[in-house]
């Protein structure tokens, strides 16, 4: 009889082969496979996805920077500019709180419209929280990065993915979503933002998806998407599905209105990628 030790272990429990470059395959597989899975099982097959940067601070810690900076007599800008940002994820988590409660209040309808975020600090944790808030399930499709992102405390615990490869964690959020969300954020945010717009506007999503930018200060100084159309690079009906708002119930009222005509009010409405 042979000794345990010494039988061969089968192929897809060999963590040296799948780990391998000749595993890549079966790791990208299994990134899609395993949250499919999971998705199906939780019933979840509609969300609304919150961008925005890791780095913005919730009020209360942020005002703690400040009085801890003050005391120590050093200069308060930074802190300053942190508590002067902490406004957005206070917005996010009273935006995707009062979303969860409008979904979970739909007739006829179960885990629609989830809040899904990329799982980690600052806006994404925001927007977790606030789903949290209202009781409802939330998604976080968190990746493996060696600085910044950790998963944040609010996701349903369920729900907490971990990704290693960016381009299937961009499928999973743009696969089920219906709505976009995105507040102010760095390159990873513009990122996730462009890759939406481009995919919408080469017909890759089946059905049309509102995109709100959330923070018209902050947006009309990071970029001009006007002067894209006035050289001819895009049109005007391009830019047609931005909505631009400082305001929580603005941005509630038009994302609650455009998934009831887009995904409610019209049977079988989808986005999913071509």
């Amino acid at each position: 009889m042979s000794d345990d030790n010494n039988e061969p272990t089968p192929a897809y429990l060999n963590a040296k082969f799948v780990t391998s470059r000749d595993g890549r395959p079966l790791r990208i597989l299994s990134e899609y496979l395993e949250p499919a899975a999971r998705f199906e099982r939780y019933e979840i097959s509609d969300t609304i996805v919150f961008y925005g940067s890791a780095r913005i601070l919730s009020a209360e810690q942020a005002e703690k920077n400040l009085t801890a900076v003050k005391a120590k007599g050093e200069d308060t800008a930074v802190a300053e500019q942190a508590l002067a940002l902490s406004r957005y994820y206070e917005d996010a988590r009273e935006l995707a709180r009062r979303l969860t409660v409008w979904s979970k209040n739909l007739e006829g309808t179960e885990r629609r419209f989830v809040i899904c975020t990329g799982g980690g600090p600052g806006i994404m944790e925001a927007a977790n929280r606030g789903a949290s808030d209202a009781q409802g399930m939330n998604a976080g499709l968190n990746i493996q990065l060696p600085f910044e992102q950790h998963e944040n405390p609010y996701i349903t615990r369920e729900l907490t993915f971990e990704f290693n490869y960016f381009f299937m964690r961009k499928f999973w959020f743009m696969y089920l979503a219906k709505a976009l969300v995105i507040f102010p954020g760095g390159f990873g945010t513009l990122d996730e933002l462009f890759e939406a717009l481009t995919l919408e506007t080469t017909g890759k999503l089946r059905k049309r998806m509102p995109v709100v930018l959330y923070g018209t200060d902050y947006w009309d100084k990071v970029f001009n998407l006007d002067a894209l159309v006035e050289f001819g690079t895009i049109t005007q009906d391009d830019l047609d599905v931005i909505h631009k708002t400082n305001s929580i119930d603005d941005a509630f009222e038009h994302i609650t209105r455009e998934l009831t005509e887009l995904f409610i009010e019209e049977p079988g409405g989808r986005n999913e990628l071509v």
